[in-house]
């Protein structure tokens, strides 16, 4: 397998920071930034002038036009007034400069600027639970590793009993079926090895993968001391994420307002066409002519009041359903630090018990291996107590191993 990274993750802490610079998602925090970027320029590019480009032709059924008596009159003294055509055209320019907008812009910035971190924030959170699948496969390479290792121990056992049998039966003190019960279950333990190593190699695979590094082994973590007091959630990047939201709600109410402000700008508009400005004229003469015009508006919607109510309702709801997540998240967030807390606490007790289990099947095993050499008990009595000492020293494995989980579980619902 073709790996990004040649590099040998052994810890914990390289193989979660490994594993969130090889997220795909990691891309996503650039692409963030850049999109929130441009959408504040483009907003900002409101304040430019907006220039119009017009062509308009239409065909009307009615136009202005002089009475007949004046018609009459004009025609006696030799003038001929024609009126407007009802046919008419023009080609324009229309400039407009926006002088106050009442805080919408700015509103409408602040409102991209807190999208874009409510964006990032929910990466955070999905990036971050990326720590706890590298936990998962962590642990479970190092349980791994304890099963091989013991697993050696067991099988470096029963070979030395193997051996001292095999003397035994050229010495004729014990039956060669005793020797064979020993190495069938020496051959069974080298079987079970290969398995073991085989699950390793292929997780290795998989975290290999996963952190975009190449996973040799596995370093034991320090099994450090867990708080007994209950964090508030508050270092998670969750509560981030419910931060996030609700300044995007409070940008949202601010465009409300800004929404009900007057607007104030400038314009200047030219055509050339036909009519003209000077109607008398167009009358009279049906040319086409230059026309311009300059001046100020001042417009105010008061439209944003219809809705206004409801607007604010909404935003509301949406600090309401925040505010709701967010207590969830801290009550299941507790919830998990007072069971992982006190498996913890179990975990420390089954290993004291299992320590001292350990030390008396070691003397009960050494025994039956002396009863054996005088022929007092068989094999398969001796057999037994090895596999019940391995199985306690396995059991030890297995309760240190998941109290180490426990323990780095707790630091993931802390982030500690």
């Amino acid at each position: 397998m073709t790996l990004p990274l040649a590099v040998q993750g052994q810890t914990l802490q390289e193989c979660q920071q490994a594993a969130e610079r090889n997220y795909p998602l990691i891309r996503q925090y650039g692409l963030i930034e850049q999109t929130t970027a441009l959408t504040v320029e483009n907003i900002g590019k409101a304040w430019l002038p907006q220039v119009t480009a017009t062509a308009q032709a239409t065909y009307q059924s009615d136009v202005p036009a002089w009475p007949d008596q004046m018609q009459t009159v004009y025609q006696q003294l030799g003038l001929n007034m024609k009126g407007l055509r009802k046919d008419q055209y023009r080609v324009g320019i229309d400039v407009s400069q926006t002088v106050y907008d009442g805080g919408m812009i700015s509103s409408q910035k602040e409102i991209a600027r807190e999208q874009g971190k409510v964006q990032a924030a929910q990466n955070d959170v999905t990036l971050y639970s990326v720590r706890k699948r590298v936990n998962e496969m962590y642990f479970a390479l190092l349980m791994l590793d304890k099963q091989i290792e013991l697993n050696k121990d067991l099988q470096e056992l029963l070979g030395g009993n193997e051996r001292k049998l095999q003397s035994m039966v050229k010495g004729g003190t014990a039956a060669e079926s005793d020797w064979m019960n020993v190495k069938v279950e020496r051959l069974n333990a080298a079987q079970k090895g290969e398995s073991l190593e085989s699950q390793k190699r292929m997780l290795q695979n998989v975290l290999s993968a996963f952190c975009g590094i190449e996973v040799r082994n596995v370093t034991k973590p320090a099994a450090s001391s867990v708080a007994t007091a209950r964090s508030n959630a508050s270092e998670r990047p969750e509560m981030q994420l419910f931060n996030a939201q609700l300044s995007l709600a409070d940008a949202q109410e601010k465009a409300l307002d800004a929404a009900l402000k007057p607007r104030l700008g400038v314009f200047a508009q030219g055509y050339y066409g036909y009519p003209g400005y000077n109607m008398f004229e167009d009358m009279m003469s049906h040319k086409w002519s230059l026309n311009g015009m300059v001046g100020a508006r001042l417009t105010w919607n008061i439209g944003a009041l219809y809705t206004r109510k409801n607007d604010k309702a909404k935003i509301q709801m949406q600090r309401d359903i925040t505010e709701t997540n967010r207590e969830t998240f801290i009550f299941n967030n507790n919830l998990e630090q007072i069971q992982q807390s006190e498996e913890i606490r179990r975990y420390r007790k089954l290993m004291e018990q299992d320590e001292e289990i350990i030390t008396l099947r070691q003397s009960v095993r050494k025994a039956a291996e002396s009863k054996l050499s005088h022929g007092i008990i068989d094999v398969n009595d001796l057999v037994r107590e090895i596999n019940q000492e391995n199985a306690a020293r396995l059991q030890l494995s297995m309760h240190e191993t998941e109290m180490l989980k426990q323990i780095y579980d707790y630091k993931y619902t802390t982030n500690d």
